[in-house]
Formats: structure tokens, C-alpha cells, sequence
């Protein structure tokens, strides 16, 4: 019963702030949504003292929420297979090279400019960050969100094959990330691991050459399954047995969750509609996984934004805070900037290109639940401020403006 009372009132919220934006604000769905919760946080903070019993029990009613386990182990599932599904593998291939290097190397690259600038400017600040939580917080605030990125880009309008780039690497660079944040956590934590460059190269094969396997296949026997029966109500629940059972069938291979969906996604959307599906079908299915995505995505964004009540003395950080979103901006362009100067890929990157690639990099709750799974210390409180600071801005400025920012440096160039 627990549970579906806060289900209830998270639902309740969630269309109640989609009506205020639609009817008021009339900003971009998951956008509008966050702001409005973020007021209310706010606006709950001030009144607290005058409705103590109001806020405090909805501030539990968060804190009770593991929002790392419903967001990464429940919601990114649903969320990555329905953008996956919309993929055209035709443009993927055509951007194959840099989908690849950006979800890989760059994170890499961007954990440690991110960890060293941080290390060296927090004390300039008043506060001393130990090198390993700095790295941490590269590793966890350097991958883009899939959800966050897919949102904006069905607002911003920008060319297809830039588009596939950005939406191509959010889908997978999760995987990456999500081991060399388990890796370094584990070392804040002083667990006697190997790190050697054969370990850390087999656990990175392991989570995405197994992550891809089980997706494809998951994707080949679910599409070869509905073409027996094409009944789009059978076919929806395949579907979703794919991205729940997929999920379990991951967890237990402790292989990667995200990627499985990814690759699931692809396939059912490229070879599974082609193959196994009438039109009726392919209609049901599309609207059905559209919905599913609008939903959560409206629940993730209602989330992130009353976040910010369970942050104690927000304020105390927003030096820092402003700081680390400069610090992962210009990790951003590093990380974009040599892959594209060092590897030669088969078309040539424009500085409008770059600028997009970089300014369209939205951090979002994957960072947020990354931060909220280590476990307590005295750091903990400090990476979870700075993270929502650099969060709120990604989704909010650069999710805002990256459309307006393709459209004036894209406008004479071709991408």
C-alpha cells in the first residue's frame, strides 16, 4: 500500500505540473516540469515553518523513494528502449565512428579533466576534496544523459546526422561510465581491487560486448516472435517482457542493463518493423512506447526536481556549484575536441559542429543517481550539491538553448 500511495502522489503531481506548463508556461514538457517542481521545492522550504508537518512529511516521503534503484534499475530501462526504438540503424551506421569514440574514450577523457581541474581549484575555495572523490565525481557527471538528451532534441529541430551523433552517444556511453565509477568508488571506499589496464579492459568488454549480445538477441527472438503472430496487443507485451525480463536476465549475467536495452531497442525498431509487423502493429507499438516515455519522463524530471529538498544548506555550495558547471563545460570540450583532432574520422568536424556536440552534452539524472548511491561519508553531501548545481543548469540553460545555438552557428554549415 506504501507503494502505491507514492506512486499515487507522484502521478497526481507529475500531470498537475505537466497542465501548469502546457497552460502557462509552455515550455518543453520535461523542462517545464522540473521548474515547476523545483519552485515547489522552494516554496516548501520557506513555509516549512509555518506547515512543519507538510514538508517534513513529504520530505520523507522522497527520502523513503531509492531513487538510484527506481531511476537505474526500473526507469532507464523503459526509457532508453523507447528512444532506442526510434533509431534509424542506417543513420547510426553513417556516424558509427564518432558514436563509438564519444561514448568511450571521451568519457574517459572528461573523468580526468574533470577530476584534475576540480582537485586543484576546490581549494581555492575553501574546500579540500580528496584526488580519488574528485575523480568520482568525473566519472559520474561525464556521460550524458540519454533521457535528458533525447527529450530536448525532439524540440530543437537540428539536422539528422548531428542528431544521431548526440542521441547516439547518451544511449552508450552509460556503460562506460557506470565501470569506471563503480571501479573508482570502490577505491574511495578502500576495497582491495585490481586496477590493472587488463581488469578494467575486461569489465568494460564484459558490461558492453555482453550488454550488446543479450540486446540483439533479446531483439532477433522477441521481432521473429511477433512476425508468427502480429496481434499488436501480444506484440506490445513482447516488448515489454523484453525490456523487464531482459533487465533481470542482465542483472543476473552482471552484464549491462542499459546497453541490453539499447541494442533491443534498435533491433526491434529496424529489423523487428521491417520483418514482423503490419502497419497496425508498428502504429500501436510506436504509440504505446511514446506514451510509456512521456510518463516516465514527466515522473524523472518531477523527481530531479524536488531533489533539492533533501540537499542540506544548498547555499553553502553554490560557489563551487557555479564553478563545477565551468568545469564540466570545458571537460566537455576537451573530451570532444581531441578525439576529433587526434582520430580522422570519415567526415570532417566543422567548429559549429564541435560547439553543438559540446553546448548539446546535458548531464541529467543518470548523474543524480550515480551520486546518490555512494554510500555515506563526509563527501557525499559536497558531490551532491555540486551535481544537482551542474544538473539544473544542463537541463535548464543548455536544454533551453542548444535548438537556438544549432540554428545560429549550423546556419551555413553542413553537418
Amino acid at each position: 500500500m506504501e507503494l502505491y500511495y507514492s506512486f499515487s502522489v507522484l502521478i497526481v503531481l507529475a500531470s498537475f505540473f505537466s497542465y501548469l506548463n502546457l497552460r502557462y508556461l509552455k515550455l518543453p514538457s520535461t523542462i517545464g516540469i522540473m521548474i515547476i517542481a523545483m519552485i515547489t521545492s522552494i516554496l516548501l522550504v520557506i513555509t516549512g515553518s509555518l506547515f512543519p508537518k507538510t514538508f517534513t512529511h513529504f520530505s520523507t516521503l522522497l527520502q523513503d523513494v531509492d531513487f538510484t534503484e527506481v531511476l537505474m534499475g526500473a526507469m532507464l530501462n523503459f526509457l532508453l528502449f523507447a528512444g532506442a526504438i526510434h533509431i534509424n540503424l542506417k543513420d547510426l551506421r553513417e556516424q558509427r565512428g564518432p558514436v563509438i569514440i564519444f561514448s568511450t574514450v571521451s568519457v574517459v577523457i572528461s573523468t580526468f579533466a574533470v577530476g584534475f581541474m576540480l582537485f586543484y581549484i576546490a581549494p581555492l575555495l575553501g574546500l579540500d576534496i580528496p584526488f580519488i572523490f574528485c575523480l568520482l565525481f568525473g566519472a559520474l557527471i561525464s556521460p550524458t544523459d540519454p533521457i535528458a538528451v533525447m527529450g530536448v532534441l525532439k524540440e530543437a529541430k537540428v539536422k539528422k546526422s548531428l542528431e544521431t551523433k548526440v542521441a547516439g552517444e547518451s544511449l552508450f556511453n552509460d556503460g562506460v561510465a557506470v565501470v569506471v565509477f563503480a571501479v573508482i568508488l570502490q577505491l574511495t571506499e578502500g576495497s582491495n581491487i585490481d586496477i590493472s589496464f587488463t581488469t578494467i579492459s575486461w569489465l568494460l568488454i564484459k558490461e558492453a560486448l555482453g550488454g550488446f549480445l543479450l540486446g540483439t538477441l533479446l531483439g532477433i527472438g522477441a521481432s521473429n516472435a511477433i512476425r508468427k503472430i502480429d496481434d499488436y496487443k501480444v506484440s506490445v507485451l513482447i516488448t515489454l517482457s523484453v525490456v523487464m525480463g531482459g533487465y533481470l536476465i542482465a542483472h543476473a549475467m552482471h552484464i549491462s542493463g542499459p546497453l541490453t536495452m539499447v541494442a533491443a531497442g534498435i533491433v526491434i525498431g529496424n529489423y523487428g518493423k521491417m520483418t514482423a509487423m503490419s502497419e497496425t502493429t508498428k502504429d500501436y507499438l510506436n504509440k504505446f512506447w511514446e506514451l510509456i516515455d512521456e510518463i516516465l519522463n514527466a515522473i524523472l524530471f518531477l523527481f530531479i526536481g524536488f531533489e533539492l529538498l533533501i540537499i542540506k544548506n544548498v547555499t553553502f555550495y553554490w560557489q563551487i556549484g557555479m564553478v563545477s558547471i565551468l568545469i564540466v563545460l570545458f571537460a566537455r570540450f576537451i573530451s570532444i575536441y581531441i578525439p576529433v583532432l587526434v582520430i580522422p574520422f570519415k567526415n570532417k568536424f566543422s567548429n559549429g559542429t564541435i560547439k553543438v556536440l559540446v553546448w548539446g552534452g546535458l548531464r541529467g539524472g543518470v548523474s543524480i543517481a550515480l551520486v546518490l548511491s555512494m554510500n555515506e561519508g563526509p563527501y557525499k553531501a559536497t558531490l551532491v550539491a555540486i551535481t544537482y548545481f551542474v544538473v539544473v543548469f544542463s537541463i535548464i540553460v543548455q536544454g533551453l538553448t542548444v535548438g537556438k545555438v544549432a540554428t545560429r552557428v549550423l546556419s551555413k554549415e553542413e553537418v
